[in-house]
């Protein structure tokens, strides 16, 4: 069959890839993989790492990359026919990998190797996938008995299956509501940018008007801008009721029994491996040694952060009445009062600071600060096969014109693409019989694309999160090691795969690599010391309301996991308000259904590990303390931050790593500090 997925090509031909030609080439690829172990657990009984796990390592990782364009496009550009395709093949490759997990002789010929006298002659990073695979072969069921290993199957079947279709649920739903205003007065506020999109969001639909919808960058716009209060409300309901009960779709997409089925799942799966809930069998491939060390960290920041929110909540609410004679601050009027806040307290307008941060000079203002740092040249290509015209390639070589990595390029919001910001492995770097596997990344966001004659404008904190993506890109393609288990992202603690993104954004606030970044996309102008010095003042603006929100969600989603009962199922709102009484200062309208689209830990890696992020943060900023003491662009500094954390991959332990580079264990101070919660 001549299908571009079986071709031995470096790169995705995503042009090549059609729907009817995905399942067959998939199973042909999970019957290699299935007759490639059993070949080599016939072939000897004294196995090795080149006789057992290198081949299987190798089928593997073809399959992966096979996979890997697929889950892509379904992401980027979903079809119908493509999503059919896309499901169709998820049960099979979950049933292949509980096999492999489940496989008793696999698992043996493992211990084999782990027991053997080739352990000790084994470099750090094979040693890792071992002691990985021996714990995963236990997360897997290898120690239950038939009956139980079947149904382990089955739950692992079913939970793929309803990751998706949650997913698919909050994108139909995403795409389902719009409006078309006609009359101008109902868009009072909105900036042209805004205005612009609408515009062509409409013509593009063949309608006259301005069309919005619940694409971010129009529902942002909306909820920061729009001076009409009742248009605000309208899309705010429809937005947070999005896949639920609620809303102007009430009940179609719903993702009320995809949720409880989840959380009825998983913690069926944790107690059949011996674990009391979810939570607890989440923690096993963390750096957090038990459940307790999450929420006394969680509710830790809380306390130091919980007056801070009260008091910026406060001002708010005294500035909304005073101002703009506002008794009672609505969910749908945060936004917008928040905007109209910082504007009279700071002088500074989004949409002013937008106009520095042009595509066109921030993408490669991100190379610089890059090639600064780590000494690195990245340089577009632009033959190459595309999904969407909006693809860009790129290359990184190092300062010895070794090429280091590739990615992918993905930056603007549109419809049939999921929502959000991400970045995923397209390629792993491994050691194969033709040499070392150059890694390669796909770096998605959705950003508002180009309006009229002018270039895409971002916002900073849009600036924030490429910076954030492009983080996790150099883990995943900076990484030396050479065996695909432990290279780049593979392999590291979940809570703390953050920590390179994190670290990233604090070269956003930086001046020296602002000038680098920024200029006005009219007169190239850099960024003015004035608008930085207000952007600056501004910086945590509110920092305590956010810092708590993020709280919220990070133990509303370790609580579900960790108190789940199943005679009283998820009590997933019931456990919400609970939260909320707990550390949250902003209290949403009955009506939102928030959970319904919370795609990280339902359809996502983030369940029970939603705290990550805030101790990725702890990490990030003791991090970048020590470039705050020796200069941002200190070279000496960059390289040890790229030898130690960038190039180790999941090698060695996460906390062992951060050691190296910090000469201690982590401390909070920093955070604290840099969000404004401790001076």
């Amino acid at each position: 069959m001549n299908n571009p997925l079986l071709e031995n090509t470096t790169l995705p031909q995503f042009s090549k890839i059609k729907p009817e030609h995905i399942e067959p080439a998939i199973d042909n690829l999970l019957a290699e993989a299935r007759k490639t172990v059993e070949q080599q657990l016939q072939a000897t009984r004294q196995y090795s790492w080149e006789n057992l796990i290198a081949p299987i390592d190798h089928i593997e990782d073809q399959l992966n990359k096979a996979w890997s364009p697929i889950s892509h496009m379904n992401s980027v550009v979903n079809t119908p026919e493509l999503r059919d395709a896309y499901n169709a093949c998820l049960p099979k490759l979950s049933e292949y990998a509980t096999e492999m997990g489940q496989n008793q002789a696999l698992f043996k010929a493992y211990q084999h190797i782990a027991e053997g006298e080739q352990y000790a002659t084994l470099d750090i990073s094979q040693q890792k996938i071992i002691n990985n695979a021996l714990r995963d072969f236990r997360l897997s069921g290898i120690d239950l008995n038939t009956e139980k290993q079947q149904r382990y199957k089955q739950i692992s079947q079913q939970l793929s299956a309803l990751s998706s279709k949650y997913d698919e649920n909050l994108l139909d739903a995403t795409n389902a509501w719009s409006k078309l205003i006609t009359d101008p007065a109902l868009l009072a506020g909105l900036p042209d940018t805004a205005l612009t999109l609408a515009k062509q969001t409409a013509e593009s639909q063949n309608q006259n008007g301005w069309l919005i919808n619940l694409q971010f960058p129009s529902y942002l716009a909306i909820m920061t801008y729009a001076d009409n209060r009742e248009l605000r409300k309208e899309l705010y309901t429809a937005f947070s009721t999005r896949a639920s009960d609620q809303g102007p779709h009430a009940g179609q997409w719903d993702n009320s029994q995809v949720m409880e089925q989840t959380l009825a799942l998983r913690h069926e799966k944790a107690q059949l491996l011996g674990f009391e809930n979810y939570a607890e069998l989440s923690l096993s491939t963390k750096m957090a040694e038990k459940p307790e060390d999450v929420t006394d960290f969680l509710e830790n920041l809380a306390d130091k952060s919980w007056r801070q929110a009260r008091k910026d909540l406060a001002e708010l609410r005294q500035f909304a009445k005073t101002h703009y004679d506002i008794q009672t601050l609505q969910a749908w009027d945060m936004g917008y009062f928040s905007e109209k806040m910082r504007q009279h307290f700071y002088q500074l307008s989004q949409e002013q600071v937008k106009a520095y941060f042009p595509v066109s000079q921030v993408v490669p203002g991100l190379f610089t600060v890059v090639e600064k740092l780590y000494g690195l040249k990245i340089a577009e290509i632009t033959e190459f096969d595309r999904w969407h015209p909006d693809a860009r390639f790129f290359q990184i070589h190092d300062k010895n014109g070794q090429l280091r990595g590739q990615f992918y390029l993905d930056l603007y919001a549109r419809a049939q693409k999921r929502g959000g910001a991400w970045m995923d492995d397209c390629v792993g770097r491994n050691k194969t019989a033709e040499g070392i596997q150059t890694p390669v990344a796909y770096l998605t966001c959705n950003f508002t694309p180009p309006t009229g004659n002018d270039p895409a404008l971002l916002t900073h904190d849009e600036v924030l999160t490429l910076f954030h993506e492009f983080g996790h890109g150099l883990q995943h393609m900076l990484t030396q090691i050479e065996h695909i288990g432990v290279s780049g992202i593979n392999g590291v603690e979940w809570d703390a795969v953050e920590l390179p993104s994190q670290f990233m954004e604090n070269w956003c606030w930086e001046k020296e690599a602002l000038n680098l970044i920024s200029g006005h996309y009219q007169t190239a102008e850099p960024l003015p010391d004035e608008l930085f010095q207000k952007m600056l003042d501004a910086k945590n603006f509110q920092a305590g309301m956010l810092m708590v929100r993020q709280l919220e969600f990070s133990l509303f989603d370790f609580r579900i996991h960790q108190q789940y009962e199943p005679a009283k199922g998820g009590q997933i709102y019931k456990t919400l308000n609970q939260i909320r009484a707990q550390v949250a200062v902003v209290k949403p309208p009955e009506f939102n259904r928030f959970a319904h689209s919370f795609a990280h830990i339902f359809a996502g890696g983030y369940a029970a590990g939603y705290y990550s992020y805030k101790w990725a943060e702890v990490l990030s900023s003791d991090a970048f303390s020590l470039f705050e003491q020796n200069g941002i662009f200190d070279q000496p500094t960059g390289q040890s931050f790229m030898h130690h954390i960038l190039e180790k991959g999941g090698s060695q332990d996460a906390m062992q790593l951060f050691i190296e580079f910090r000469g201690r264990e982590p401390e909070i101070d920093a955070l604290l500090r840099h969000t404004g919660i401790a001076s």
